[in-house]
This record gives C-alpha cells, sequence and structure tokens, in this order.
C-alpha cells in the first residue's frame, strides 16, 4: 500500500502549485482541518519550510507564504546557470553507463508528458533531470547551494511552464542538456544548460509583463 505524503511535502506541493498563494496567510488551525494533521505537525512542518525560504514567520503575526520579487527569482535564476551549467560540465566528464540509461529514461519521460500535455508530470520530471545531472556532476559545494535555492525558484519554474508553447520549448532545452551530457561533451553541456535558465529568466519577463506571475507579491502581511 502506498504511503500518504508527509505534511511537510504535501504543503510544500501547495505553495509550489500556487494553491497556497503568496502573502496568505498560514494559519495552523485551518491548515490541520484542510490537510487532515494535528497543530503541532503542521507548526513542525511550517519550521522546516521557512528554513526552505518558503514560510516567513514572526513573532505575534504568524506565519504566510513567503513573497518573492521577480528580481530575487531572477537573481536565483542566474546564479543557478552559472552553478547548474557547471554542473552538467562535471557530469559529461565523468557519466558512465547507467547514468546515460537514467537520462535518456528521463528524456523519454519528458516526451510523453508533453504529448499528454500533462505539465505536472512535465515539471517533475524536469526537475528530476536536473537533480540526476546535478548527482552525476558530483560536486558538492555546487549541490549545497542549489538546495539552499531549490525550493525558492521551483514554484516559480512551474508557472512558467504553464505560458503557450512554453513546455514544448522547455522539452527540447532539456533533451539539447542531455544529449550533450551524455555525449560527453563537457563545454556544450554546460553551454546547453546556461542557455536553458537563460531562457527561464525569460520566461519570468514574459509572465511578469502580462500580469501572471502569481508567485510574486511585495511586501509582506
Amino acid at each position: 500500500m502506498k504511503q500518504p505524503e508527509p505534511l511537510v511535502e504535501r504543503l510544500r506541493t501547495a505553495i509550489i502549485h500556487g494553491q497556497l498563494f503568496p502573502g496568505q496567510r498560514l494559519v495552523e488551525l485551518d491548515l490541520a482541518s484542510l490537510f487532515g494533521s494535528s497543530r503541532g505537525s503542521v507548526r513542525e512542518a511550517l519550521v522546516l519550510l521557512e528554513n526552505e525560504g518558503l514560510v516567513a514567520r514572526e513573532r505575534n503575526r504568524g506565519a504566510w507564504v513567503r513573497p518573492i520579487s521577480l528580481q530575487e527569482a531572477v537573481e536565483i535564476t542566474e546564479v543557478r546557470a552559472v552553478v547548474e551549467g557547471l554542473c552538467a560540465r562535471k557530469a559529461a566528464a565523468s557519466i558512465g553507463a547507467d547514468g546515460k540509461r537514467r537520462l535518456r529514461k528521463l528524456g523519454d519521460a519528458m516526451r510523453s508528458a508533453v504529448k499528454a500535455g500533462d505539465v505536472v508530470a512535465y515539471n517533475d520530471v524536469s526537475q528530476e533531470s536536473h537533480m540526476v545531472i546535478r548527482e552525476l556532476g558530483g560536486q558538492g559545494t555546487a549541490n549545497s547551494v542549489l538546495e539552499r535555492l531549490r525550493y525558492s525558484s521551483v514554484r516559480y519554474q512551474f508557472q512558467v511552464a504553464l505560458l503557450p508553447g512554453r513546455v514544448e520549448q522547455g522539452l527540447v532545452e532539456h533533451l539539447d542538456v542531455i544529449d550533450s551530457v551524455i555525449s560527453g561533451d563537457e563545454a556544450e553541456a554546460e553551454s546547453q544548460m546556461r542557455a536553458h535558465l537563460t531562457s527561464v529568466i525569460a520566461g519570468l519577463q514574459k509572465l511578469s509583463d502580462l500580469g501572471a506571475l502569481p508567485a510574486v507579491a511585495l511586501g509582506t502581511p
């Protein structure tokens, strides 16, 4: 029997997918009722999400979904482009047969998700491809940096994926990254990863121009 997801993962998913929106107050009693949990469990989950940068808390003011400005989102993605480019270079330099098999499988899964029009599945698999490339690169310091940035940026990438034509474009970009890593072309792998994340920044700007960036809010409650 499949085990239920931990509360912190369910709350994280709700924030990333916009079910809990930036600036929204997170009332422990309400969340406990919504997710069928105890207030104590909710409180523990909010502490963990605060450490990930998804939740803000203040004494006597409670907790809320932490807003991230467009500028912060762009800066995070710029840093990711440099650091993940390094990871892709390292992965291309050391990839073996098992790593190639894993990346090809992820590429096939992304193709299937796009063909089915399943944006959520595409987003999940694309994120997994980034994680696998990081793992294959074996650069511990880079992984530590990216782990601190991970959840703050994922919710933006999900919104970018909803832009018309973006999933199809993202698929091409991810497949280019995967192909270059599998081929062992270090310079091309780094270049393709940077190009992909630069394209994500362009998507963020487009969302802002359209007034369709729900993950951006100014100030706090």
